[in-house]
């Protein structure tokens, strides 16, 4: 069963002061979310955070972490994500210094898989969340190509982004099925394009122009647990109203009820 969750992101201009995280974390609920991924989130102690969380009656299903906190902090993330009951560390790109070789790609493979063994033996697990440029072809093979032949299966899982694998112009769920059993949680965002120029903009699940039946029956057979929805930008739209109408359309396709 794949469960919805908000990606917290989304509703970044709205999680400043641990006042603002409050009252979101209660208009996502509302909406009809039972699950958030916890990313974009301002300054709050990791206990109140879980008060909060939980008198909302939502899950902590996944993060986004700072690379820094990975290497200089990983005792403290550990604890903070036992704290929260989360399973699912996650980097939320890869940092700049590794992008523009195949040597900075297998580099940055060795070290998620240090990163990740030492999550694994406290319980959790690391996911790497992709986005259009990892699909840069280095002497034949992507930088994901080589993310994912040159990382430790066990240690290192993934978060596909589908809207980012589209946009790097190749196939998201050929993408969700070639990750399979190393991916419990991926991204969901639809993506249309203006009618003037073509360009391409985030749009919410089932409003844009991407195949999200076939990409929704590939998680649910490689056995992704969580979906998580998330918009970089809602343009003039209120960013509640965007995760209200993906949520909506993923129920109509029979998600998230």
């Amino acid at each position: 069963m794949l469960l919805i969750a908000a990606q917290l992101y989304t509703l970044r201009n709205f999680l400043k002061t641990p006042e603002d995280i409050a009252s979101t974390l209660k208009r996502v609920k509302e909406i009809g979310y039972n699950a958030v991924q916890v990313s974009g989130v301002g300054p709050i102690d990791p206990k109140t955070l879980k008060e909060l969380t939980d008198q909302n009656q939502l899950t902590i299903c996944a993060t986004h972490v700072p690379f820094a906190d990975l290497t200089d902090n990983l005792d403290q993330l550990i604890e903070q994500h036992k704290i929260w009951d989360c399973r699912y560390v996650g980097l939320g790109g890869l940092p700049q210094e590794y992008r523009t070789s195949k040597e900075g790609y297998s580099t940055f493979a060795k070290i998620a898989t240090e990163i990740g063994k030492k999550l694994n033996d406290a319980g959790l697990q690391f996911i790497y969340h992709n986005h259009d440029f990892e699909f840069v072809k280095f002497d034949g093979r992507t930088g994901m190509d080589i993310l994912f032949e040159e990382s430790d299966p066990q240690a290192v899982h993934f978060e596909i982004d589908v809207y980012w694998v589209q946009a790097g112009g190749a196939d998201p769920a050929a993408w969700v099925n070639k990750v399979a059993g190393r991916m419990k949680v991926v991204h969901l965002k639809d993506m249309r394009v203006t009618s003037t120029r073509g360009e391409q903009l985030f749009a919410e699940v089932g409003e844009g122009n991407m195949n999200f039946p076939r990409i929704l029956e590939t998680c649910v057979q490689t056995g992704v647990e969580w979906g998580a929805v998330e918009q970089d930008n809602t343009y003039e739209r209120d960013p509640f109203e965007s995760l209200a109408i993906s949520l909506r359309n993923l129920q109509q396709l029979g998600f998230g009820k």
